[in-house]
Formats: structure tokens, sequence, C-alpha cells
């Protein structure tokens, strides 16, 4: 089953440690900034600074718009975010603090809850068509950023640019699969 979340439906909320703003694009069903299983969100950061508090969370973190930031988490391990598509990923208890190679950036996130949710998340910056397995305990998001996606599962759809899709395995589905076409675009799989 696909379900496609266009920007209207988005939310824009506060940083948990009131610095900034987020776009939540997903969240898990009854989930909220302070408890949720997963969630899917891009933030703009236009200022060096320490990241909320997400103990009990994973993080992964794409860069999608500007020219870097590198994030020190504190503990010997550093992430060097320089290109477009470009991840992290880390625990969210870490006192990460980010720091701005050249001015503001755009990133995408996905945090899931570590005793429930497990992601996995792949990037791919040239055309082309990626398979994906469906489950019953998996969901499927695909997220471009600069052309539309088609993704092909029960029937042949397509996803327009800065529209989130998410794919759940259907009771009559036939073929669990969906082949998903793009570029500039993130594929996360998130399996409980």
């Amino acid at each position: 089953m696909l379900a496609i979340f266009s920007p209207e439906n988005f939310k824009t909320i506060p940083w948990k440690n009131g610095l900034g703003h987020t776009t939540e694009l997903a969240i898990s069903d009854g989930g909220n900034l302070d408890k949720f299983d997963w969630r899917l969100s891009i933030a703009s950061v236009v200022n060096d600074g320490d990241f909320s508090n997400f103990a009990g969370y994973q993080r992964n973190l794409v860069l999608i718009e500007g020219e870097g930031l590198i994030l020190d988490h504190r503990n010997d391990d550093v992430d060097n975010l320089t290109k477009l598509l470009d991840i992290a990923h880390f625990d969210g208890g870490c006192n990460t603090h980010g720091a701005l190679v050249n001015g503001g950036i755009k990133d995408f996130n996905i945090m899931t809850n570590q005793l429930t949710f497990s992601a996995d998340v792949n990037c791919y910056i040239e055309q082309q068509s990626v398979t994906v397995e469906l489950s019953t305990d998996s969901l499927v998001f695909a997220y471009s950023l600069t052309d539309d996606i088609t993704i092909e599962s029960e029937e042949l759809n397509k996803v327009t640019v800065g529209h989130l899709a998410r794919l759940q395995l259907s009771t009559n589905i036939e073929q669990p699969t969906a082949i998903i076409t793009g570029k500039d675009m993130i594929v996360i799989e998130l399996k409980t």
C-alpha cells in the first residue's frame, strides 16, 4: 500500500533544545516530540551549536543542501558531511556539536526508538532503480531532492519531488517487492 505525504501536511515544530525549528514529514502513530517509535524530518541549520538530546534514539542525518556540516559527537567520533547526500549514523544521546563548513545547510533526519525500530538508510545520487522487499514488520519511505520518483508495486505511481512516499505490505499483494526509480533520493527501510 502506497501513501504520499505532501508538503501541505508537513508540520513545523521547535527543536527540543529551542535553538531552531524542524519540518516534521512523518511520525509514528500517536508519537510526539518526547516519545515516538520513528520520525522523519528536515531541519535548517544556520548556526553552529549543540544538537538536542534524544537519548534512547538512533539518528541518521543526511546532508540535503549546503556546503557541509561537521558533527563532533565528543566521544572521539566525528562525521564530516561535505557532499550532497552524505550520511551520519549516531546515538541520539551523544553530546553532538554541529559546525557549519560554509554557511547554512539543510539535513534530513531519520530517528528511531532503539527499543522498537531500526533504520536502513541509503542515498542515491545517480538515476537508478532500487528494488525493496516489503514485509509486514517494515515500512519503506522514499524522498527525492530534485526529481519526481516512480514507484512500481501494485501499480505504477509517480511521487512529486518534495513529497514523501511510504510503502507498506498490503495483504492482497502477490509480489511483495517495489521498484523505486529516481535520482538524488533517500530510501529508508524501518524494521521492527
